[in-house]
């Protein structure tokens, strides 16, 4: 008896093949030929619960003998054996040591976290060794484009943005059904997008209060908003609203909200013009 393969490592839920050859003397008719598993002795595996209706055997005229187990599960981590029995009582033979089958799931090992501008390194693991596998990537649930670099079981983000950050699996060519499950990467970066929005939203007349709003969409999100007045080197007020009561002609200018976070700052800014409450009539 000759296996093909001796350790096969099959991802969870998969299809695997079992492959043996043989031959026996030409004065001898096999009467049985079938796989069993050493944990459960020497009993067809196709009659055993738990394995029938999962196992299928694949014959051909050269002595070819394959053992098809469907919906791979965890606990058929076993070693599997060919036995052929004979016409003559005492010819009989088992393929020991036989073929010794691991089963993995894909899991995917990540920074978890990366400030913009680094590198990250994403891993594709499994607890044995693929036969030649083909790994690929998905991002949100979608297949990543050939522009991101894949070396072997590992997908490599070169300068990071917040664009990459989301949540990353992995499966196999071949095997798309059966996905790692999902990981985040989180990309921590400056405030961005900062904008200013004012309150009331119509014309600004003498006398009237005036509130400014910040906003943006930092990560970790923003500690501290601080506001300048353009010309001024010292800040005129601070948190994510500034209010003016009883504006004035000199509060016109141009107002600065400058948005920080523990990985940068970015500003924003709005302009505010200042109306008389009388008109002069010639």
């Amino acid at each position: 008896m000759k296996y093909i393969q001796q350790e096969i490592c099959a991802l969870n839920g998969s299809t695997v093949f079992m492959n043996v050859s043989y031959t026996i003397p030409e004065n001898l008719t096999v009467t049985q030929r079938f796989w069993f598993s050493n944990s459960l002795g020497l009993t067809d595996l196709s009659k055993v619960a738990g394995y029938s209706g999962r196992v299928e055997y694949l014959v051909d005229k050269q002595n070819h003998f394959a053992l098809k187990l469907s919906s791979v599960k965890k606990k058929d981590k076993h070693e599997y054996i060919f036995r052929i029995v004979t016409n003559v009582e005492i010819q009989k033979w088992m393929g020991k040591p036989g073929v010794k089958l691991n089963v993995t799931e894909l899991h995917v090992e990540s920074p978890g976290e990366v400030t913009e501008g680094e590198s990250a390194v994403l891993t594709c693991k499994t607890t044995c060794s693929l036969t030649d596998p083909t790994f690929i990537w998905y991002k949100d649930g979608r297949p990543l484009t050939t522009e991101m670099i894949q070396k072997n079981q590992q997908l490599h983000l070169q300068t990071v943005s917040s664009e990459d950050a989301g949540s990353y699996s992995c499966a196999v060519r071949g095997s798309e059904h059966l996905p790692s499950t999902a990981q985040t990467l989180r990309v921590r970066h400056p405030p961005k997008s900062v904008s200013v929005s004012i309150s009331p939203s119509g014309g600004i007349v003498e006398g009237s209060s005036v509130t400014l709003t910040c906003s943006s969409d930092g990560d970790p999100p923003v500690e501290n908003y601080t506001w300048f007045k353009e010309g001024g080197d010292s800040p005129v007020g601070s948190g994510q609203s500034f209010s003016i009561i009883s504006i004035t002609a000199d509060h016109t200018g141009l107002y600065y909200c400058e948005a920080q976070n523990a990985v940068g700052a970015q500003n924003g800014s709005v302009m505010i013009g200042v109306q008389s409450r009388w008109r002069i009539i010639m």
